[in-house]
């Protein structure tokens, strides 16, 4: 009976350190995260936020953007070609927009040495830009054992069984401020959810496809309100609610309106000349 009691305990400490075995160290750890928070950025260490002005923006049209990522708080970071992609459909969205003069990508190494409104300006500064569209990230994954995790004893079920669980959470956020008065012009989040099984051998695996897929999908969200937010955006600058703008002089902008209306006037005209000659 004691032989039988022992036995059990052995198979039941098999099935507790199995996945330890086919995972490694640190397997205990299923929770992990990568963040870069624009607060702990723009207001470091707790920094207190400048009194908020009532006054309106001022923007000289067309817009100077920069587009860039706000530094990461931790290692567990995405990668290089990720940021740049994503940097890219940011940048698609600010195009072929006529108060858009032009765009800015800005490198990682001098945001990672900015801090702070101040910071920003500088940042800003350096490039020549009006507005900076500064780019967050949150992502949180979870991965764990199903109750299906016990058939892992064997090798085959280590290898079939989708005995476990991964999901990640990922949100994707473009906050757009003017330079000068540090204002939140507008912003733009996008998110993404998505859990599924998998086997023990190839739980890793689909972990980081998981992520790099999440930051995919966040990003495409993400672009539709952008587009969204944009043309809101320049509606309200038209009717003077969200900022004052004008067109820089020689740029082209203000006689945008002025041009067809010219038009309609020269053909009006044209049609009471051809009444006269007929009358």
């Amino acid at each position: 009976m004691k032989y039988r009691i022992l036995t059990a305990a052995l198979i039941l400490a098999l099935f507790a350190g199995c996945t330890s075995l086919w995972m490694g160290p640190g397997y205990e750890k299923t929770r992990e995260g990568a963040s870069s928070s624009l607060v702990d950025f723009l207001y470091p260490k707790g920094e207190t936020p400048p009194a908020v002005d009532d006054r309106l923006p001022y923007l000289a049209l067309p817009l100077r953007v920069g587009i860039a990522f706000v530094p990461s708080l931790n290692s567990e970071d995405i990668s290089a070609a990720e940021k740049q992609d994503l940097m890219e459909h940011v940048a698609d969205a600010f195009r072929d927009r006529d108060y858009v003069q032009s765009i800015e990508a800005i490198p990682d190494s001098y945001m990672r040495s900015a801090r702070g409104v101040q910071g920003m300006r500088q940042v800003a500064a350096l490039y020549g830009v009006d507005v900076m569209a500064l780019v967050s990230y949150d992502q949180i994954s979870f991965s764990g054992e199903r109750d299906s995790a016990l058939l892992y004893w064997t090798i085959v079920g280590a290898l079939v069984v989708k005995g476990n669980t991964n999901e990640v959470q990922t949100m994707i956020d473009t906050a757009v401020f003017d330079v000068e008065t540090a204002k939140l012009l507008f912003r733009a989040p996008g998110t993404h959810h998505e859990q599924r099984n998998t086997t023990l051998m190839d739980n890793k695996q689909d972990l980081r496809k998981l992520r790099s897929a999440g930051f995919v999908a966040a990003t495409d969200n993400m672009i539709v309100n952008l587009d969204q937010e944009l043309e809101t955006f320049r509606e309200e600058v038209e009717s003077g609610t969200r900022a004052q703008a004008e067109w820089r002089p020689g740029s082209g902008g203000g006689g945008s309106t002025a041009l067809p209306l010219l038009t309609l006037l020269l053909l009006v005209a044209a049609g009471r000349n051809a009444d006269c000659r007929r009358s």
